[in-house]
């Protein structure tokens, strides 16, 4: 994930800047004014489809993705770290916002929306943007894929005009009673629905100019006024949209509903810094930019809070209106804000309009949505991925559709945790070192002052150019630790002496290519040097970094070691652990 530096002035700044403010300190002419205007009044027009359409899908009523695409998005734009990323109601909270209104009410909702904003500003001054990127591509392919499945099995109600009132929120229950339900299909209700998939379909393929959810739900209203069809439509289910912007309102802190929400407030925060972040770098790769992802977070989180004080839900970067900005030639994030300005004359001039809008039509849409959303093909393709991702996939995938997305957010960080840990596990080696017969130790390299077949420190020789010997001298055993000696690793370093056949009466560590170790690194060594030291075998360092020696000065680990048992150069080491060796008034070994 490429980003801006997240330092105030390029890299000695201190703090993050919108990226608005560095478009127009770049230079911002007519011309540029003219070419976002241009994109931000078609994505405006995009964006008036999929607001309602989100909204209604999350059980709250259509003007509120407005004001949500209204405020948020504004706000997005203005603050954010992106110079295209265009924000909103998307449809990765769908389900949750459902989840919450459906249990806590809308109220539940602001409180939720508000503690996930001021999470996000946490984040964003923390500069965790950059944590982010780490979360493996398996879990966030898991989780977006899971939700397009619940967000397709929410729309086939509405769709064929089933007219479900009180479908289950599990999804083997939703599915099992959609089905019992197929009988109760109304007919003109599905064929507008299936023709405006059509239109929207149609519309992506021959003219791609033409945004494909106005043509389809455009082409839904126009057939259902002029038919009279008994169709069920925005108008006779939420009795329009309202024809003026939304007030200011307070919020009514309840505290003993805060806890209670916090789970689904820490879902919503992650998931719009993932959907933000990816969104950034979807325009990042289309345009060769470079966001902040600070400010990208400090811009969601200010967004979140600000929608909800004026009748908004959650929102977050939409990758589907920042592609399209892209597209109709946006320069700047003022494209963006001028999107948000098309939503605001559309409410104040023409929202009795929506009225006739279908919400077959809008179902339609989020079929498409959710569709897209489903990344069968990349879905697939992780099939084959390593057993290690394909569990991964599979179990976000599975906990999202069966279980929770709150629990398949956790869990799906909790295994990124895990495959993480397991990954830089195995990045790191513990190689013994062993010579055979004429055989090239990679390791014991003993560079023997004067070489010479008189050389004779009780092992196996090699010969090598220069004069040069390659030893391990009997009775000692080497080992090298190429990696980060971290707690993944430590398990495995405590079981070399389980290993070890005979009593050898040296281990010579070589730690050359370890640059660092955490604590329960410090601890398996501690471990590791009482065991040897019951048994009397001497334990002697190789080649230990700068930041290695001050974390065991800081645990008191090195006067365990003994300064006479640290070494710079391996055949030194070698060479003090072929000798006779006995114990100092102190306990350590000695030559």
């Amino acid at each position: 994930m490429s980003e801006a530096d997240d330092t105030f002035g390029g890299s000695d700044r201190r703090f993050p800047i919108p990226k608005l403010i560095e478009a127009l300190r770049c230079g911002y002419n007519a011309r540029d004014a003219l070419k976002d205007l241009g994109a931000g009044v078609t994505v405006g027009v995009v964006a008036l489809p999929l607001a309602m359409a989100f909204a209604i899908a999350s059980h709250v009523t259509p003007e509120r993705g407005l004001f949500t695409a209204i405020v948020a998005g504004f706000l997005i734009s203005l603050l954010g770290g992106s110079r295209y990323a265009v924000g909103g109601p998307t449809g990765a909270f769908v389900v949750i916002i459902a989840g919450i209104v459906d249990r806590h009410g809308y109220e539940g909702l602001v409180l939720t929306t508000l503690m996930a904003g001021v999470i996000l500003l946490v984040m964003g001054a923390a500069k965790l943007g950059k944590l982010i990127k780490f979360i493996p591509y398996p879990v966030i392919t898991g989780f977006t894929s899971g939700i397009a499945v619940l967000i397709f099995s929410s729309q086939i109600s509405d769709f064929l005009g089933m007219g479900l009132k009180n479908v289950p929120a599990e999804f083997g229950p939703k599915v099992a009673v959609l089905f019992e339900s197929l009988h109760l299909t109304d007919a003109p209700t599905a064929i507008i629905g299936f023709g405006s998939l059509l239109a929207i379909l149609a519309a992506r393929r021959f003219f791609p100019k033409i945004p494909g959810p106005v043509f389809g739900v455009t082409l839904g209203a126009v057939l259902v006024s002029a038919m009279d069809l008994p169709v069920e439509t925005i108008g006779t289910r939420f009795g329009g949209i309202p024809e003026s912007l939304p007030a200011f309102t307070p919020v009514a802190l309840d505290w003993s509903s805060l806890k209670a929400l916090l789970p689904d407030a820490l879902t919503i925060a992650l998931l719009a810094g993932i959907e933000s972040l990816l969104c950034c770098v979807v325009a990042d790769g289309m345009t060769g930019d470079r966001h902040d992802s600070s400010m990208e977070l400090l811009a969601q989180g200010s967004a979140n809070i600000a929608s909800v004080f004026f009748g908004g839900i959650p929102a977050t970067g939409a990758v589907a209106r920042t592609v399209t900005n892209i597209k109709s030639g946006a320069v700047s994030p003022v494209a963006g804000c001028i999107h948000a300005l098309v939503l605001v004359a559309f409410v104040l001039f023409a929202a009795p309009l929506a009225s006739a809008i279908p919400l077959s039509s809008l179902a339609a849409v989020l079929l498409v949505v959710a569709f897209d959303m489903s990344e069968y093909r990349k879905f697939g393709r992780l099939l084959r991925a390593p057993r290690s991702d394909v569990a991964v996939l599979l179990s976000t995938f599975a906990l999202t559709v069966f279980v929770d997305l709150t629990v398949a957010v956790y869990v799906g960080v909790l295994l990124a945790s895990l495959l993480f840990m397991r990954r830089m596990s195995e990045m790191t080696d513990i190689c013994a070192c062993r010579l055979k017969d004429g055989e090239d130790s990679s390791l014991a390299v003993a560079d023997l002052a004067g070489g010479g077949s008189d050389v004779d420190l009780g092992g196996d020789l090699c010969p090598l150019p220069g004069g040069k010997w390659r030893v391990i001298p009997e009775g000692v055993q080497v080992y090298e630790i190429d990696g980060p000696f971290f707690f993944g690793i430590a398990d495995r370093f405590q079981d070399i002496l389980d290993v070890v056949s005979g009593s050898p009466k040296a281990f010579v560590l070589d730690v050359t290519h370890t640059p660092t170790i955490d604590s329960t690194g410090v601890n398996a060594l501690e471990n590791f040097l009482k065991k040897c030291r019951r048994r009397g075998i001497r334990v002697l360092f190789v080649g230990m970094r700068p930041h290695f020696i001050r974390t065991l000065h800081r645990f008191g680990t090195d006067d365990a070691i003994g300064s006479e048992n640290i070494f710079a150069r391996l055949s030194d080491a070698l060479a003090a652990a072929a000798g006779p060796t006995q114990r100092n008034a102190a306990g350590h070994y000695v030559t």
